[in-house]
């Protein structure tokens, strides 16, 4: 890879069994990846990735669900991959809708939602502006966000994991060049510290971390994804973000899946444990051999359970 190759957005429409399409939704295109694309009549499951990633965090979860029946749909969400990049609409409010229009926009009424990290924090958010059209959300990595703030604030441990990159992040112009600066290194620095030793040794984890490294540097997405966290903390101090968390905390009474990686050293056991009283019909999973990335690190297992609450 050379930094003198700037990647284009079409280089994450990776070849497979699957079919790459654009969806217009919310006003913007989403570029979406479809295992079976004619299974209309199916279940729909929407996977939604993390930071810094990209549609093909879920290349193991689209092919094996989709064998199981249903029609699963990954997308690059806003500002990523081959999705389009507007300047604004990196809010909670607007992420729910760019969801809730996808889902609509595929033909279907209501969908279940499965998120890793800030893709899984989209699924609660949706779930509760859109709950109609949710009929159940599993999540990878990815508390839910009122119980995440609480953890922060009056843990120490977890603060000291998650918030100094959080902040990092707020300062003009020097994260994007900190993720895109020799070619990507940042975004394979952090994957390596966040998943398991053992993956990390793996030849796997070697393609997918230069995969990711590509994808953060296609223009413009290493600000977009700046921009998420931009604005969950710019918002903290406005009418709009304590709008938001208020609205956050009123319990949705669907089915959640809340899965996490037995190593996960950024995501800490007891911030995963917290929030129970705004998801009553939580079922939390341990996943061993895993870390934060655990749908890619053990995907056996997330598949095994995505399946077992799926059926």
């Amino acid at each position: 890879m050379s930094s003198n190759l700037i990647p284009d957005p079409s280089t994450v429409r990776y070849d497979g069994p699957w079919t790459h399409r654009d969806v217009r939704a919310n006003g913007i295109r989403f570029h979406v990846v479809e295992a079976t694309p004619e299974r209309q009549d199916a279940g729909l499951v929407v996977l939604l990735h993390g930071f810094a990633d990209f549609w093909w965090s879920w290349r193991h979860q689209l092919t094996d669900l989709a064998d199981l029946g249903y029609r699963v749909v990954a997308v690059d969400l806003r500002g990523y991959g081959d999705s389009d990049k507007p300047p604004r609409g990196y809010d909670g409010w607007t992420l729910a809708g760019d969801v809730a229009g996808l889902v609509r926009s595929l033909g279907h009424t209501e969908a279940t939602l499965v998120g890793h990290a800030e893709g899984g924090l989209v699924c609660w958010t949706t779930a509760v502006l859109h709950p109609r059209l949710v009929t159940s959300i599993a999540l990878v990595s990815s508390p839910h966000p009122a119980a995440l703030k609480a953890a922060v604030l009056r843990d120490s441990h977890q603060r000291s994991t998650w918030l100094p990159n959080f902040l990092r992040y707020q300062l003009p112009r020097y994260p994007e060049n900190l993720l895109t600066s020799a070619d990507g290194f940042e975004v394979e620095r952090l994957l390596r510290q966040r998943t398991s030793a053992e993956w990390a040794g793996t030849s796997e984890f070697v393609d997918t971390a230069r995969r990711m490294r590509s994808a953060i540097r296609i223009p413009g997405v290493a600000h977009c994804a700046l921009e998420y966290q931009r604005w969950a903390f710019r918002s903290q101090w406005r009418p709009d973000g304590r709008r938001f968390m208020a609205t956050m905390r009123d319990p949705i009474h669907i089915p959640v899946l809340a899965l996490r990686g037995e190593s996960d050293s950024y995501l800490l056991r007891s911030t995963f444990h917290r929030g129970q009283q705004w998801s009553p019909r939580r079922r939390l999973v341990t996943v061993p051999d895993a870390g934060h990335f655990a749908h890619q690190e053990n995907p056996d297992v997330v598949t095994a359970e995505l399946a077992k609450f799926l059926g």
